[in-house]
């Protein structure tokens, strides 16, 4: 779409308002709204003007005023508003240059982008997140000096509701009653349809207390973002309409799967994909070197793919997520898994330890800067690992390299290894240190917070 095709949208949608939206550095969109009559099709190239210091991390109070700039590609219509409105996503751009700001997510992936067709490697990137969620009745939760709680009700839970409803870890594929959220996520279909994200399927997933996927399809890596995010939108809201609650959360029951995302990727360049090949499991060379780039960043890329400290409630060895740092095809128990596919055009890798709180913009953007590195420094990821790696003996378990243990850790690997997300100014600097310390707010937040379990284990010693 271009400028046009969006003015032709407000006309034929009888449209009142347009709604801008961005996405901040932890992921969550915003946005500011303006009456039809206060847009016309020079805001495509002044902007809208807004205050950048009320972003948490963003610019000081000295230096605050700051651009959207409209994407006329990302226009729909929205689906829940009372009023027609035509939403459209938004890069943040420096009124002083006219680029992309330092630290706006959105510019970020739109910089990898053009970073990959720089280096002459390839021309484009493919992305198919699956990201994972839950869609529970109600949840409560309190946090103050009298002490901690967290209550969830979900009709779904193995300890509470209906006679009807998935054991732990048996909630994979159960047909209705079951899986009582079907008619939910077929209306999370068609509102994603109806506002142009392809969907492919969508099911119940392994998890009790009602968890779900939603497949969509892959596409470039801004626009996949795009619709990632447009994708949480719909969740939350189609779940609020149902009177139920929706979270992205990695891990938010105890004794159950968590929530991942993982992420398929492949490289192209004219028209041909470049991780097919005659290697192992078909893959090309510089498949496999991508991987190896992957696996070796694997550490400072967790800051970003797992970016809360929750995140490693669910990368714990041994149990549902995939903490080793091995590739395979066809093992889900690898952290980098190779799908069986029958076209050579459809191969690709799929890193399984990022989950859905990662912000995607960054997440998509720092996975193809790690495996960019691999190919550009020929980085082999060694042999293909084609056992259960959740049930090793010590002495192989111990030869394998796994992902970080916690936030703090990955946090601190990220500013050990940032030379590879720095090349081309993809990320710089800046960012860096400003996400680091945004992150460590949260880990220092969690060191002070006195946790339930502690009673359970302290108090009467």
């Amino acid at each position: 779409m271009n400028a046009q095709d969006v003015l032709k949208l407000i006309h034929e949608s009888e449209a009142r308002f347009v709604d801008y939206r961005f996405t901040d550095i932890l992921g969550k969109e915003h946005h500011v709204t303006v009456p039809v009559s206060a847009f016309d099709e020079e805001v495509f190239e002044r902007g809208h003007a807004f205050d950048g210091s009320s972003i948490a991390g963003w610019k000081g109070i000295q230096a605050s005023d700051m651009l959207l700039v409209p994407d006329p590609d990302t226009a729909y219509v929205d689906p829940f508003y009372e009023e027609p409105t035509v939403v459209i996503t938004c890069d943040v751009v420096e009124p002083a240059d006219g680029k992309g700001y330092d630290r706006d997510p959105r510019s970020i992936a739109k910089r990898a982008e053009a970073y990959l067709k720089s280096t002459g490697l390839g021309d484009t990137i493919y992305v198919g997140p699956e990201p994972e969620f839950f869609i529970f009745d109600s949840v409560e939760w309190s946090v103050d000096m009298s002490g901690c709680s967290v209550k969830i009700q979900s009709g779904e839970a193995s300890w509470e509701g209906t006679g009807h409803r998935p054991r732990v870890k048996g909630g994979y594929f159960p047909v209705p009653p079951v899986d009582s959220l079907h008619d939910i996520r077929s209306a999370m279909v068609l509102a994603l349809e109806s506002i142009g994200v392809p969907v492919e399927v969508h099911h119940h997933e392994v998890a009790n207390a009602g968890q779900c996927e939603i497949g969509t399809k892959f596409n470039t890596l801004t626009r996949r973002a795009d619709w990632t995010q447009a994708l949480k939108y719909v969740v939350h809201n189609v779940a609020h309409q149902y009177g139920k609650t929706a979270t992205f959360m990695p891990k938010p029951i105890v004794g159950d799967n968590g929530s991942g995302m993982h992420v398929h990727q492949s490289i192209w360049k004219a028209g041909q994909n470049l991780f097919a090949g005659n290697g192992y499991a078909g893959l090309s060379e510089f498949a496999l070197y991508y991987i190896g780039g992957i696996i070796k960043h694997a550490r400072a890329l967790n800051a970003i793919t797992n970016p809360g400290t929750n995140s490693y409630k669910r990368l714990v060895p041994h149990f549902e997520a995939p903490t080793k740092l091995a590739y395979s095809a066809r093992n889900r128990s690898a952290s980098i898994r190779i799908p069986y596919v029958a076209n050579p055009k459809a191969r690709r890798i799929e890193a399984r330890f990022p989950d859905p709180l990662a912000n995607p913009y960054l997440a998509f953007a720092a996975l193809m800067m790690a495996g960019l590195d691999g190919v550009q420094n020929k980085i082999h990821p060694g042999d293909p690992a084609d056992k259960n790696l959740y049930d090793l003996p010590p002495e192989e378990d111990a030869k394998i390299p796994t992902v970080c243990h916690s936030l703090d850790q990955a946090l601190a690997a990220l500013d050990a290894d940032r030379e590879f997300l720095t090349r081309g100014g993809v990320f710089s600097n800046d960012f860096i240190d400003a996400y680091i310390e945004l992150k460590n707010e949260e880990v220092q937040r969690m060191r002070m917070t006195t946790h339930p379990l502690e009673f359970e284990l302290y108090y009467s010693l």
